[in-house]
């Protein structure tokens, strides 16, 4: 748990939930994951994972699937067919905004609203709606957002459970990193927990990272200062993400392939690690979009262009700006999300080497743009919503 956070608040209750099953708690049908909050995300998913997916029957319990490709129908006749292999099964259900499109889809809610009056008891199905924003306050959702999630709620409310990934607030990532220090026995001295939150703009995926390096940094001293801070993190920017899509961004692929080395060999390597960087290069492309889009040309109109709790921290602004300024066109950097999409699947699916699919992406990210039919079926929305 994360000691009452207000930020964590939802996703708290969805894990007590996940957790409480063990003991015969009830379990909805269905729960909607809305929001872009990928650290809150990851922690949801790595619940239903640890709870309900015994490891040896993952291939029969746990199903992927992404309504791009595969109708609602399809995904409710397979959440209704009993496993033969599998006592029950999760079903994650990726860019359910198709739902939400053009047309009035009636057929397709129609079968939901069966679904959730008569569900498989052993079954579980988990939307992602992460193509929503939700703001640490809700009141300050942006009308679209708030249209969609009013959307969401009226068609599933009534058989799933809303679990919200909020942005985290500042003074909540605070306390989350002076925790978590204190869970691996060391001291997070306040100015630097203040410290790290602010550059990395309260982003868990990326301070969970350097929280761990800053672990190992301090040793047997067992505490973390501002001093530590400045110098593991703020100053080993030229190590950084941003040093290496700077180099894919200039197309110098020897240099980028050499620095997303360096980034893996600072890591695990696990399936966490790979998907972290793989949603900060996503996010960093999606960025570059936006300037690039809103002709940003200074560090002054960045943080107007880019909304709170989705800006770069503030030593990277001037390289990210120089970065989106060498494509020339919103469909080269589409281009690159759709292949972080791709790779984003990949990982997903277990693949026997996350290093190599990860070192393709670079190498194709870092190439000039192939002809459309090498670049797989994903839409160019689906990877904006990545």
């Amino acid at each position: 748990m994360s000691n009452g956070l207000r930020s964590f608040a939802s996703s708290d209750r969805f894990v007590a939930e996940i957790e409480a099953s063990r003991h015969d708690g009830p379990l909805r049908p269905g729960y909607v994951l809305l929001g872009d909050e990928a650290f809150l995300y990851e922690r949801c998913r790595r619940a239903v994972l640890d709870t309900l997916i015994d490891p040896a029957m993952r291939d029969f319990s746990l199903a992927e699937i992404d309504l791009a490709e595969t109708s609602i129908f399809e995904a409710l006749d397979r959440a209704q067919t009993p496993s033969l292999m599998a006592p029950f099964q999760v079903l994650f259900l990726r860019n359910i905004k198709t739902l939400y499109g053009r047309g009035g889809k009636k057929d397709e809610f129609a079968a939901l609203d069966a679904y959730g009056r008569s569900p498989n008891p052993q079954a579980m199905l988990i939307f992602v709606a992460d193509h929503l924003h939700l703001p640490s306050d809700l009141r300050r959702m942006e009308m679209q957002d708030k249209d969609r999630y009013e959307r969401i709620r009226e068609t599933l409310g009534d058989w799933c459970g809303m679990v919200e990934l909020v942005r985290v607030e500042e003074s909540d990532a605070m306390r989350w990193l002076v925790a978590e220090a204190e869970k691996r026995g060391s001291a997070f001295e306040v100015d630097a927990a203040r410290e790290l939150a602010d550059a990395l703009g309260s982003d868990l995926m990326l301070m969970a990272s350097e929280l761990e390096k800053l672990v190992l940094y301090t040793g047997e001293r067992r505490r973390i200062t501002l001093g530590d801070v400045e110098t593991m993190v703020l100053g080993a920017k030229q190590r950084s993400l941003y040093e290496l899509t700077d180099a894919i961004s200039a197309k110098d692929r020897p240099r980028a392939l050499a620095l997303l080395q360096g980034l893996l060999n600072a890591s695990d390597g696990g399936e966490e690690s790979a998907i972290g960087h793989l949603y900060m290069l996503a996010r960093t492309f999606r960025q570059m979009l936006v300037i690039l889009e809103k002709n940003v040309r200074d560090s002054r109109a960045i943080w107007q262009a880019l909304w709170q709790g989705f800006r770069m921290p503030p030593f990277a602004a001037e390289d990210l700006i120089r970065q989106a300024r060498r494509y020339k066109s919103r469909r080269e950097l589409t281009r690159a999300l759709r292949l972080i999409a791709r790779a984003d699947l990949e990982l997903r699916s277990s693949p026997p080497d996350k290093r190599l699919v990860l070192e393709r992406l670079v190498l194709a990210l870092a190439s000039e743009e192939q002809p459309p039919a090498a670049l797989g079926f994903l839409s160019a929305q689906y990877a904006m919503e990545l």
